[in-house]
């Protein structure tokens, strides 16, 4: 039995977020996120008022525990034999395997609604733009870390660094869908690792 109106609310978002990461937001409709999520319509609107206010806690989900992976992945605690740069390239091998697989609840939902709500609802545009903006400045604060422990060569700013990164990769996930291979991010790969650049390197 579920306890709490928080507990209930996240199990709600739970039961979507698989769908809407396979067919996208307004490929799935009402009735399927309540069937999904065994609730009937009047609780739906109890908690969240609305598909788009729907839409856009579950983005703001999404963002929360993306950034608890960030910070975990980015982290040297536990991980004090690996640098910085190590660190990094973990993380953007994990999103190469990750978005060329097929189980959904691995898609990242960045990817699969930028296009698709951007010009649907402000809100959900302005939550996705808050969530890129963080990690991108997780990236840089790793980035910043690599600097200044010599595993990345000073030449790089970490700002711009991570936001081109970041850029890079969000392109190459959608070519991939687009291809249906992992080339383009095979590609962005190659020229990540030539990015971040070791300071012999420089």
């Amino acid at each position: 039995m579920r306890d709490t109106y928080a507990e209930t609310k996240f199990s709600i978002l739970q039961a979507g977020r698989r769908l809407i990461a396979q067919k996208g937001f307004t490929g799935v409709g009402l009735n399927e996120l309540l069937a999904a999520a065994d609730i009937p319509k009047g609780s739906f609107y109890h908690y969240f008022g609305s598909k788009e206010r729907y839409g856009r806690e579950l983005i703001e989900q999404y963002v929360d525990e993306y950034l608890q992976r960030l910070d975990k992945s980015f982290s040297a605690d536990g991980q004090s034999d690996t640098t910085a740069r190590e660190r990094l390239l973990t993380y953007w091998g994990y999103w190469l395997e990750t978005q060329c697989c097929e189980i959904a609840e691995h898609k990242c939902l960045v990817v699969k609604l930028s296009a698709e709500v951007a010009d649907l609802s402000d809100d959900m545009r302005v939550a996705l733009h808050t969530g890129t903006e963080a990690f991108i400045a997780r990236i840089a604060e790793a980035i910043r870390t690599g600097v200044a422990e010599g595993s990345l060569h000073t030449v790089l700013e970490p700002y711009r660094t991570a936001q081109m990164l970041y850029q890079q990769w969000l392109g190459a996930s959608l070519l991939s869908r687009l291809s249906r291979d992992r080339a383009p991010m095979e590609a962005a790969m190659l020229v990540t690792r030539r990015v971040l650049v070791l300071p012999e390197a420089g």
